[in-house]
């Protein structure tokens, strides 16, 4: 029996619009007892609001594939490039710009 015989296949859609993608540099979680929502915002150096550009409403189970899926990405992404260097401090600081987390 081949490995490959249980993967599935399927065709996906890129609209051309979707495929020029969108610039974030700021993502907000917050999660209930059954989604995870994900806000990617533009937020600009000198302006005083930044601007939620997409939202993203995950199931758990989805949300939980989802962070495997950027932790496996990262580590190869490090392994051809180098370690990214973040500052650990501002990776775990709460943004929630006064609005509540882990809300429904």
């Amino acid at each position: 029996m081949e490995e490959n015989q249980n993967e599935q296949h399927f065709n996906v859609e890129l609209s051309e619009e979707i495929a020029e993608g969108i610039f974030t540099n700021l993502s907000l979680i917050s999660h209930s007892n059954s989604e995870f929502i994900l806000d990617f915002i533009r937020f600009m150096p000198g302006v005083p609001k930044a601007k939620v550009k997409s939202r993203l409403i995950l199931t758990p189970d989805h949300a939980k594939r989802l962070m495997y899926m950027l932790q496996d990405n990262l580590e190869k992404f490090e392994a051809a490039n180098g370690k990214i260097n973040i500052n650990e401090e501002s990776a775990n600081m709460p943004l929630n710009f006064g609005g509540p987390t882990a809300m429904a």
